[in-house]
């Protein structure tokens, strides 16, 4: 009866261990800015599945670090900031980007620069109607 106990417990153990690798586990993540079309957002998990979410740039309003203090330390992060159809000045919603990688603040900073860029661009392109 003990070996059919611990052989319960090593099934259970190996079952939640896969759905942790599949589901849980984000071994990378990357983020592409194409200013005429929007920002793909993916994520790679441990177990090769990957996660993409798509943003049209007509919903993008900027792109920003932002700052959380979490148990005594100061966490930044990059979002992006989604406008509000119905109001031009306002936002609709918040994008944390890099939950699961946490890169440091320099690292962050070239992100945010070389999407800042991106956007300058999309601002002063010429608007086709």
């Amino acid at each position: 009866q003990n070996s059919m106990v611990l052989s319960a417990a090593m099934f259970i153990v190996l079952i939640g261990l896969i759905i942790y690798l599949h589901f849980v586990k984000v071994d990378q993540e990357s983020l592409l800015v194409i200013g005429s079309l929007g920002i793909q957002v993916t994520s790679s998990y441990a177990s090769g599945k990957e996660s993409t979410t798509f943003i049209e740039m007509g919903q993008v309003k900027d792109v920003v670090i932002n700052e959380a203090i979490h148990m005594q330390k100061v966490i930044y992060y990059l979002c992006i900031l989604l406008q509000d159809p119905g109001d031009p000045q306002g936002i609709s919603e918040v994008v944390p980007l890099f939950q699961s990688s946490k890169p440091r603040l320099d690292c962050l900073i070239e992100v945010y620069k070389s999407c800042q860029e991106i956007l300058e661009q999309r601002k002063t392109a010429p608007q086709s109607s």
